[in-house]
């Protein structure tokens, strides 16, 4: 049965941050509180926790898959990324966008698009996130967390707690988080191309839903 932390969603609660780092860092698959919806996450190292994920979504290995970085710099460890796409990055980071970029050799070859080489990178605008980040001192690979079957993320976490608590190892309570996923963008040709209109607002990126 996993554990339950209910953690300030503006002031976090140091101590339950580093227990609940403690238990990614030992293979465990938490889920957690960001600025659009709920997430799953693990360490990016770890196969096991990345298996569990894709059963849990019941996810194939064409998914895109997310590190969630906690600033711009982590981002150019991971990805190439030009100045143009600096610039665009900064002007729009931290915030609710899931970007996809040319992964660097950083990136384990599990983690990528099979066949592009891409990976998915995020900055979120969320306290609890960001002190995860800060405290693991990496990225965590994250995914969506939407259940299959479902069309919209899950926001109540004494839900999630009643649907997930013998899957994964950790629930964070953060409040009630949005049901609007992140904005998702196609960055690897040079003009950002829309994936998916999300709670990430599309004028930054010269975008619209048509």
């Amino acid at each position: 049965m996993s554990q339950f932390f209910q953690i300030h969603p503006d002031n976090p609660q140091a101590r339950l941050i580093k227990q609940a780092v403690d238990i990614v860092r030992n293979g465990g698959v938490i889920v957690y509180p960001t600025d659009s919806c709920y997430a799953l996450g693990c360490h990016m190292g770890d196969k096991s926790a990345l298996e569990r994920i894709r059963r849990i979504r019941q996810l194939d290995d064409k998914h895109h898959f997310t590190l969630v970085c906690p600033d711009l710099s982590a981002i150019a460890n991971y990805a190439k990324v030009d100045n143009q796409q600096y610039r665009l990055l900064k002007s729009i980071l931290p915030g609710s966008y899931t970007l996809l970029l040319q992964a660097t050799k950083e990136v384990p070859k599990r983690l990528m698009h099979p066949k592009k080489s891409t990976i998915g990178l995020r900055v979120p605008d969320h306290p609890v996130t960001l002190a995860l980040l800060e405290e693991l001192g990496e990225p965590m690979l994250s995914v969506t967390l939407l259940l299959p079957g479902e069309e919209d993320p899950p926001f109540d976490p004494y839900e999630i707690r009643g649907t997930l608590e013998h899957q994964v190892d950790l629930i964070i309570d953060g409040g009630f988080c949005g049901m609007e996923p992140t904005t998702v963008v196609d960055l690897t040709e040079g003009t950002p191309e829309l994936i998916r209109a999300g709670k990430g607002p599309l004028e930054p990126l010269g975008l619209s839903v048509d």
